[in-house]
């Protein structure tokens, strides 16, 4: 279910300007009743002001009034004229808790799939190219403890980004009169083992 802009504020601003339940308003802002009844008595949200959903095209006011005399009728958002967001071809976010991981799938790249340029290596794991020369010349501050894991299993990039990356550079390598390697063999516990 789509949600209006800042569900909070529009909630403030119906339960200020309108006679609907806080069923309603909850239903409409995909919040809980209580939570909505504590914004009404003030204990929650008391510094934000309300945000017309009348006004920014959201809902009508003859929805409203229709709901305000069926308690059990349910605001329905009107539809965006704008298209939704894309994701823009720029550097990748990598949360927090994943960036110390980055120079193990940085390692993986370089280990099992050398033709890719650091260009693509760079907007695969979303980093900069200074950071995989140091992972490569293995002058990284934390080199003594970066292993080469996958960079898919560790949700530093999509497995479908990564195979358009290496088609990619196999097809640069062909262009180039080079041959294209092949792919790593997978690697058994035995192997790891020995």
């Amino acid at each position: 279910m789509t949600l209006p802009l800042m569900p909070k504020a529009t909630a403030v601003w119906l339960i200020e300007k309108t006679a609907l339940t806080f069923t309603q308003i909850a239903d409409f802002c995909g919040m809980h009743p209580l939570e909505v009844q504590a914004i009404a008595d003030g204990e929650v949200a008391q510094g934000i002001v309300g945000y017309d959903p009348v006004a920014n095209s959201q809902v009508t006011m003859a929805e409203i009034h229709r709901c305000e005399k069926d308690p059990n009728g349910r605001l329905k958002l009107l539809a965006s004229s704008f298209p939704p967001p894309k994701r823009s071809k720029g550097a990748r976010y990598t949360p927090v808790a994943k960036r110390n991981d980055r120079p193990d799938g940085i390692a993986f790249l370089l280990r099992n799939y050398p033709h890719l340029t650091d260009a693509q290596i760079g907007k695969l794991m979303g980093t900069t190219k200074e950071t995989i020369q140091k992972v490569r010349d293995r002058s990284h501050w934390n080199s003594a403890n970066i292993k080469p894991r996958d960079p898919v299993i560790l949700g530093l990039c999509s497995q479908t980004d990564l195979n358009a990356m290496i088609q990619q550079a196999n097809e640069r390598m062909t262009r180039e009169g080079h041959a294209v390697p092949l792919p790593p063999l997978p690697v058994t516990d035995a192997d790891e083992a020995a």
